[in-house]
């Protein structure tokens, strides 16, 4: 059986984290990587990854995806290129007519029908015409505030509210991420952006609600979020960010999904890079109330980088196996880790 191949489109800090995460699985192997960093444009992937190719192929990176991701020329395509439906939609528009199935980290599409149900529904034609499938996932939304909670339902005879709380560093993630939470922004800015709707924050609150409200048959009818910055005392570095005293270290997100009027789930999002400096230790944490109560907590919390690389390259043999069109965390096999060889998971 040949191995499970695979194209990545983005080459930051999540797409190179997902090859090298591939580069150690059994079964799989990376033909083609496209990225528009001129740094990393014609060089050999393992070159830049400061990887040993052995006798490996080299894998030149391109920034034309055309000559990159053909017809049919790889299994799956994993896109780490965009945080929005519409922004990722031409991108992923490509793929799935070049007949690939597709995993994208962009958090909101993760359940794109929750902003977007014209764009989902056209992405879904496209993935059955091509005879293909499309997810969006990563560790938030896609795992830690979403798909856990509704799994932890699943042993409740009736729920209450609920509540999802996660503490997290943003340390890990690159650029994208770091001016989309506003670290190093001056205050002003900050909520000046906030004010204008142009301040990203945390994607995919709006997608998590909705995911576990249908899960469990709610109805939101009304669905709210707010951001404030937080603000560091001490200068603070992360591998792709930096804030110095007084300016935004991260964002400080809540959200609330309404249901018959009342507010039934509660998001509660603190998300800064280097919280240890200042004595905020990260977790993640779900409290469900209803019969029998529910209390988890993950001290400290999932790493969201490595965490989002792992959800995206472990659901390969799921997303391969899938029936065509769009599918969102709750279509598919639970998330596992892949330890032995890819190709066993895959349905032939």
């Amino acid at each position: 059986m040949e191995n499970v191949k695979v194209v990545i489109w983005g080459f930051g800090a999540m797409g190179s984290g997902m090859a090298e995460m591939l580069l150690k699985k059994k079964g799989v192997e990376i033909v083609g990587v496209c990225d528009r960093n001129k740094a990393r444009v014609g060089k050999d992937m393992y070159e830049v990854l400061g990887v040993e190719r052995g006798d490996r192929k080299p894998v030149i990176i391109s920034s034309n995806i055309e000559e990159v991701l053909t017809k049919g020329c790889c299994d799956v395509c994993l896109t780490a290129t965009d945080s929005f439906t519409k922004a990722a939609f031409p991108r992923l528009k490509y793929c799935l007519e070049q007949q690939v199935n597709v995993i994208s980290t962009a958090e909101e599409m993760a359940y794109p029908q929750a902003q977007d149900p014209e764009l989902a529904a056209e992405l879904d034609r496209i993935a059955k015409e091509n005879g293909v499938t499309i997810l969006g996932t990563g560790i938030n939304p896609g795992l830690i505030m979403d798909l856990l909670v509704v799994c932890l339902t699943g042993c409740m005879t009736e729920v209450e509210h609920i509540s999802a709380k996660r503490v997290n560093s943003l340390s890990p993630f690159g650029h994208t991420v770091m001016e989309e939470q506003g670290v190093g922004m001056k205050v002003d800015e900050f909520n000046r952006r906030c004010e204008e709707g142009t301040m990203a924050g945390h994607v995919g609150f709006a997608e998590s609600v909705q995911m576990i409200a249908d899960a469990i048959g709610w109805k939101v009818d009304k669905f709210e979020q707010q951001m404030k910055p937080i603000v560091t005392n001490v200068d603070r570095k992360s591998p792709h960010g930096f804030a110095a005293a007084g300016d935004v270290a991260g964002v400080n997100m809540t959200g609330q999904g309404y249901v018959d009027g009342e507010p039934k789930i509660d998001m509660i999002h603190p998300q800064q890079i280097e919280p240890e400096m200042e004595g905020t230790f990260t977790g993640d944490y779900i409290a469900i109330k209803g019969t029998p109560e529910v209390n988890m907590a993950i001290k400290p919390e999932v790493e969201g980088g490595l965490g989002t690389i792992a959800m995206c390259v472990n659901m390969i043999p799921h997303v391969i196996n899938a029936s065509n069109g769009l599918k969102t965390m709750l279509d598919l096999p639970v998330p596992r880790a892949i330890m032995g060889d890819m190709r066993d998971f895959i349905e032939r």
